[in-house]
């Protein structure tokens, strides 16, 4: 409980350090760049990462979970089916470009697309020392590799973009990001040097606790990427990048809350397996409250205070993404209530229930999206989204119940609250939704 505590203090340092650099780099861009730039890199965004969910075997949480988790043979295994896979990706993502760039009408992607699926590649290297700290629980090294390589980034990425002015900068950026990543991964974590290595029972473990997680992810990405999949289709490319910059601001928050869970809650649920120390389940029950808590309240406080920090750090240019920030705060505040739940399953090795939760939210998402989408432009679209987290919450329950870490206390004193800071950030800006009805 204590390197999961101090595990948990370096990610949120590390999250918001990060978050840090990610706005000043945003802000810097805004103002050599233009908003159809950000709508451009969301469509690319969209095609890169759906097509790395969709093909994720889920040997990051295997490693975690596994008793074989520090074995050599195991790792090795890992890593060269992830280099195979990344290979692939990179394939698919060539063939889907001039296809995608027909569907969006975006011609510049035919060119982009397979330039920026080369990271692909790149993942695909990542050696398994990354795996090897957080099944460890070392934090500090992790979060230090994370923070380097993204400052290298994002230096090269301000650099290219001032000379070059274009959606190139951004693409060429992020492959020196990866690099960098690589690089620094290998030389300052722990852990053994990967190569290439095919042990017939480590693969068949790895087939059979991935073949959930491959479709889980494969929903993931619709839960995750689905919005700007289909608002890509139905909306210019100007208003997908107030969109963009919307979600940027007011997804801080559920991404650090996903940041945690995913790399401290299986360890901790792993190691809790089993125990009837009462006095260890209270201990995880006051993280559980904390970490709702802490990301309740800067949901809140992004409801609230979105439109003013829109004004205030962008050009009116983008003034329009102010209301898209209180309104995704609003829709995020019941996925953030059920966070903590979700790893139990994974780190049981229960990857098909993992499975039918991410199903359920695919599902609920893509037709409220894109009912919402249809019928009423962003406005619809981001309250459906926030009505698939409500609806999919049940199932939560399920899963938190079949693993014995649900506590139904939690979850009514947060919706109650969730629904109180709803109604009153939408009572205050009533008038932005109003000019955001407009927005197509």
């Amino acid at each position: 409980m204590a390197r999961g505590l101090r595990s948990a203090s370096f990610l949120t340092l590390g999250f918001g350090i990060s978050q840090v650099i990610r706005l000043g780099s945003n802000l810097i861009l805004t103002r050599l760049l233009f908003p159809e730039a950000f709508g451009l890199m969301a469509l690319i965004t969209v095609v890169t990462v759906g097509l790395t969910m969709f093909s994720d075997v889920g040997t990051s949480p295997a490693i975690a979970q596994s008793k074989r988790g520090d074995d050599p043979d195991f790792l090795n295994t890992a890593w060269t089916i992830q280099v195979i896979r990344g290979f692939a990706l990179w394939s698919f993502t060539a063939a889907l470009a001039i296809p995608a760039a027909k569907f969006y009408n975006s011609p510049e992607l035919a060119l982009y697309l397979p330039l920026s699926g080369l990271t692909l590649i790149l993942y695909g290297f990542e050696p398994t020392k990354v795996d090897t700290a957080q099944r460890h629980l070392i934090m500090g090294r992790l979060t230090l590799v994370d923070l380097l390589s993204q400052v290298i980034g994002v230096i090269i990425l301000i650099i290219l973009a001032w000379i070059m002015k274009s959606v190139l900068a951004l693409v060429i950026g992020g492959l020196f990001s990866t690099v960098a990543r690589l690089i620094l991964a290998n030389w300052m974590l722990p852990g053994i040097r990967n190569r290439f290595r095919w042990e017939p029972e480590a693969a068949a473990e790895l087939i059979r606790f991935g073949k959930w997680v491959f479709l889980s992810t494969a929903c993931s990405f619709i839960s995750n990427q689905g919005d700007r999949a289909i608002l890509g289709r139905f909306m210019s490319l100007d208003a997908l990048g107030l969109y963009n910059i919307g979600y940027f601001l007011a997804s801080f928050p559920l991404l650090l809350g996903h940041s945690i869970v995913f790399r401290l809650l299986i360890p901790v649920y792993r190691d809790l397996a089993g125990r009837v120390d009462p006095g260890v389940h209270r201990k995880l029950r006051r993280m559980r409250f904390a970490l709702t808590a802490g990301l309740v309240l800067m949901l809140g406080a992004m409801a609230m205070l979105g439109p003013w920090i829109v004004g205030v750090l962008y050009d009116d240019r983008y003034l329009m993404a102010a209301p898209i920030v209180t309104l995704l705060a609003c829709s995020q505040l019941p996925a953030v209530i059920g966070l903590s739940y979700e790893q139990a399953a994974l780190a049981a090795g229960d990857s098909r229930s993992y499975f039918a939760l991410a199903a359920t939210r695919a599902v609920l998402q893509v037709s409220l999206l894109l009912g919402g989408t249809i019928s009423y432009g962003v406005t619809g679209a981001i309250v459906g989204l926030g009505l698939a987290h409500l609806l999919s919450h049940p199932t939560l329950i399920w899963l938190a119940r079949r693993h014995r870490v649900w506590d139904p206390l939690h979850d009514v004193i947060y919706f109650a609250i969730a629904a109180v800071v709803t109604a009153a950030a939408l009572s205050l800006h009533i008038d932005f939704f109003r000019a955001l009805m407009e927005l197509r």
